[in-house]
């Protein structure tokens, strides 16, 4: 019989919580590395090494902006998985729905730089440990003890026992009264616009928040190149979710409300790296919204994680705490 160890408090450095966690999420954490310099791969002689994992990254922005974040998720019995642990308890994770699973390896992604504009990441994920996820491996108490679910579209792609272990969780939530957030990130690389555009359509319909790109609601919603993004953003909103949050990349993002559109504060800061930036933009609404603010304030601290995240290189290491929130304000400081 396979040996599936769950991380306790002796395995891993970090206290087991003692309130429930603000936000759950699932998905696959990799191990994340980098050629230092621009130019091809191939010519790179040594590589940085970090992780990086659309869902761990908005929990690690969650923790830092100082509310609570759990993870349930997969990795190898080896150095790479034991380095996502130790990274994600370090940033005060609650990980107690983390599992070792010594049948396969943790998940890698290798990123280089071609040019000083074009990033180019790839991905080495299939048969890896967090591609295994599982319906078992979602404990049913620890989702209905959180006040948010979030999932992505990341995770439903990446195996069958995935798709079912995220349709598990969101069912525990619906079920609860928990809210559920998602963030469509679509990967062509893993799955096809037609399987994604149905499976991803049904998770928004049971969603209460959620978050897409331009493109992935026109994925979704099946719209032509030519629809206004207002249209875009209030046709999500009629698949179920209450709070639809359209992102924009360098044009800020705009947000239907409660059936109401605000647009999102944009911040000029010099791009060193983007990718992140929407977990980032993600994190910090959520953070806010359990925080219980303003909807004018969850968009402000949303568009500065966001700012923040992309002024340094790594998927989520330049992500703020809270009292660096105010820098923003001093002249988009962070920029200069």
């Amino acid at each position: 019989m396979t040996r599936i160890t769950r991380i306790t408090r002796e395995d891993i450095m970090t206290a087991e919580p003692r309130e429930a966690p603000d936000v759950v999420t699932l998905g696959e954490t990799m191990v994340l590395l980098t050629a230092p310099h621009i130019g091809p791969l191939r010519h790179a002689r040594t590589l940085d090494v970090a992780t990086g994992g659309a869902e761990t990254n908005l929990a690690i922005g969650i923790t830092r902006l100082g509310r609570r974040a759990a993870w349930i998720g997969r990795v190898g019995d080896d150095e790479f998985g034991r380095l996502v642990l130790a990274v994600l308890g370090g940033e005060g994770l609650d990980t107690r729905g983390a599992v070792v699973d010594p049948d396969a390896p943790t998940g890698l992604m290798v990123k280089a730089r071609r040019t000083s504009a074009a990033t180019d990441v790839r991905y080495y994920r299939a048969g890896s440990a967090g591609s295994r996820l599982c319906p078992g491996d979602v404990d049913p108490a620890l989702v209905r003890s959180a006040r948010i679910l979030h999932v992505t579209g990341i995770t439903p792609a990446l195996s069958s026992t995935a798709r079912a272990a995220v349709r598990a969780a969101v069912a525990e939530a619906n079920a609860a009264g928990v809210p559920v957030s998602l963030d469509l990130n679509y990967r062509q690389a893993l799955w096809s616009a037609e399987d994604a555009a149905d499976e991803l359509r049904a998770l928004a319909g049971r969603a209460d928040i959620l978050f897409a790109t331009e493109d992935e609601a026109r994925l979704v919603l099946k719209a032509s190149a030519h629809t206004p993004v207002l249209d875009l953003a209030r046709e999500l909103g009629t698949l179920g979710p209450t709070q639809v949050l359209l992102k924009q990349g360098s044009r800020g993002a705009l947000a239907i409300v409660d059936g109401r559109p605000h647009q999102v504060p944009l911040h000029r800061v010099a791009a060193v790296d983007p990718v992140g930036a929407g977990d980032a933009f993600a994190a910090g609404y959520l953070a806010e919204l359990v925080e219980g603010g303003s909807i004018a304030a969850r968009l402000a601290t949303a568009a500065a994680a966001g700012a923040f995240a992309v002024t340094v290189p790594g998927d989520w290491e330049g992500l703020p705490r809270r009292d660096e929130l105010r820098l923003l304000q001093q002249d988009d400081a962070v920029a200069r």
